[in-house]
């Protein structure tokens, strides 16, 4: 079995070359960062399986990529940037690596959080244009934090706010059990949130999930924190929500167009915090990572 890294671009190869075994498959490395799909058929020929980052593989185009067999998303959302099952329809597998980055954005969302709840976003705007600008802030000690999702990442937010003094609560769509949550139904989460923190996976069910409906269930002035994927929200309910003070301030890593055009909605306003898809971007994430994605290479067959 022979691989191809096929974007290994924000130091991902020399993570790549940290973590590397003489044991493991032959993978190839290739630093490029935008890679266009009509590149793909002759990229791709001679390869068994890739390693992909962040690159679109359109079902139509990996049609012409003979060889392939599968594909390691370095990640959780591979349905971002291609559909699995239609791939699974031309004989290609798609591998996605879960808890990898678990506390690297737990953290994020906590930081995000913190930052949304005292302002800090905009007064270090201000103050870099010569303005001294003094927000007053929200003090997040005893306080209401809601979970929508609880997996790994849910969990190590629920450990953090929970030690610093929150009440959290959850929702998940399969049972589950902790000691830094308590489990409530989806309105009462909403209802009574101080902050809300977002912590789904992206698929049919929950695209879109956070919409005008269940926002306007929140508790008026609450903050919005998402570090999972953009695609189960709906972004123009987030602004006009933002807008009218449904909403008290967005933390966002996440975006439907990425990277953010110059001059998005969200660019102009001033109750937004906003982070560049970087939640999970930690050394010890990125050697989780890369290692991970090598053991599934390890384990593939023709």
């Amino acid at each position: 079995m022979k691989g191809l890294f096929l974007d290994a671009v924000d130091d991902l190869a020399t993570v790549f070359k940290k973590v590397v075994r003489p044991t493991d498959p032959k993978v190839d490395v290739q630093e490029k960062g935008e890679i266009k799909p009509d590149e793909l058929p002759a990229m791709l020929a001679g390869y068994d399986f890739i390693l992909d980052d962040h690159t679109q593989l359109p079902t139509d185009t990996i049609r012409h990529c003979a060889g392939l067999k599968h594909v390691i998303f370095l990640g959780t959302g591979a349905r971002s940037y291609m559909n699995p099952e239609d791939l699974a329809e031309l004989g290609v597998t798609v591998h996605i690596i879960k808890g990898y980055g678990d506390t690297a954005v737990a953290e994020h969302s906590i930081a995000l959080m913190w930052a949304a709840a005292r302002g800090l976003a905009r007064m270090d705007r201000g103050m870099r244009e010569g303005n001294w600008l003094r927000t007053e802030g929200m003090e997040l000690t005893g306080k209401t934090l809601g979970l929508v999702g609880y997996g790994g990442i849910g969990a190590e937010v629920a450990r953090i706010a929970h030690g610093s003094g929150m009440r959290v609560l959850a929702w998940n769509r399969t049972p589950r059990r902790s000691p830094w949550a308590q489990f409530v139904d989806l309105d009462t989460l909403l209802a009574e949130s101080h902050v809300l923190s977002l912590h789904l996976l992206l698929n049919d069910e929950t695209r879109g999930f956070l919409n005008a409906e269940r926002i306007a269930k929140l508790r008026k002035g609450a903050i919005l924190v998402n570090t999972a994927r953009a695609g189960v929200t709906d972004e123009a309910a987030i602004m006009a929500a933002l807008r009218s003070g449904h909403l008290r301030h967005a933390a966002l890593d996440v975006f439907d167009t990425e990277p953010l055009p110059a001059g998005h909605p969200f660019t102009t306003l001033e109750n937004v915090t906003l982070s560049a898809h970087s939640a999970f971007r930690t050394p010890e994430a990125s050697e989780n990572l890369i290692r991970r994605a090598l053991d599934i290479a390890g384990t593939l067959q023709d």
